[in-house]
């Protein structure tokens, strides 16, 4: 199975970048929830590293939800799901994958900024680590 084509089925791509926003809006404070969560059950010595910690719970977070799931929290509230541009759904390794490469991106601000506009302009609106991964997010009506 393939996606649907951005050209012939345009509805399955509108909106994504906006909805895109909203999910990292949840997700960051779903992570953050989690994170401070995480600082207390740490005796609050992770305020030392709270950064790290952060990434840390951020990428777990991720890998579990898009490796279970096929989406976030915040994805699943905003109707998307990810999916390799061949329709299939990614496995834990593709989802550790594109965990590290969000983190990594706004650890790269710059990088960002790309992927926000490849987002903006490309077909399947791939972000950076979407494009490298040959992953999509699309509107949660298209079919399995």
């Amino acid at each position: 199975m393939t996606l649907p084509d951005p050209e012939m089925q345009p509805e399955f791509y509108r909106d994504v970048p906006l909805k895109r926003a909203l999910a990292w809006v949840v997700d960051l404070i779903v992570t953050l929830a989690l994170a401070l969560i995480g600082l207390v059950f740490t005796l609050f010595i992770g305020a030392f590293f709270f950064p790290v910690l952060f990434a840390v719970v951020s990428i777990a977070y991720r890998t579990v939800m898009l490796a279970k799931y096929g989406a976030t929290f915040g994805m699943m509230l905003t109707a998307l799901k990810w999916r390799h541009l061949n329709g299939r759904a990614p496995d834990a390794t593709a989802a550790l994958a594109y965990s590290g490469m969000h983190a990594a991106l706004w650890t790269f601000f710059p990088l960002q900024i790309a992927s926000i506009a490849m987002i903006l302009i490309s077909p399947y609106r791939q972000g950076l680590h979407d494009y490298m991964l040959n992953t999509t997010m699309l509107h949660n009506m298209a079919p399995e």
